[in-house]
């Protein structure tokens, strides 16, 4: 829940009108295009704190700039092995790690 013009409402179901209901196909695309976005923006970030081009990342991971591009601008997701490979040219590190429940 969460205030909108001084009115409570609820997300999940303004979600739920604007791209389906949970489950849906329509809502599965949502879901995909929004994780892109959110990886997008993720390597992004870090390569611009890198301060590392485009072409010199491409170049570090035998990969073209436009596949770069692609992934930043979040037309693609990349594989997990992509992600990782990614991440360490950044000199970066992912930690996975059980959730509190």
């Amino acid at each position: 829940m969460q205030a909108k013009n001084n009115k409570i409402y609820d997300i999940s179901a303004e979600l739920d009108t604007l791209y389906g209901k949970v489950g849906t196909e329509e809502r599965a695309k949502f879901d995909d295009d929004a994780w892109n976005f959110y990886t997008s923006q993720i390597l992004l970030e870090a390569r611009k704190e890198a301060k590392i081009t485009q072409s010199e990342l491409a170049k570090r991971l035998s990969l073209s700039k436009s596949y770069i591009s692609r992934i930043e601008n979040g037309l693609i997701n990349p594989s997990v092995g992509t992600f990782f490979r990614i991440i360490n040219a950044l000199g970066m590190r992912v930690d996975v790690v059980h959730t509190i429940q």
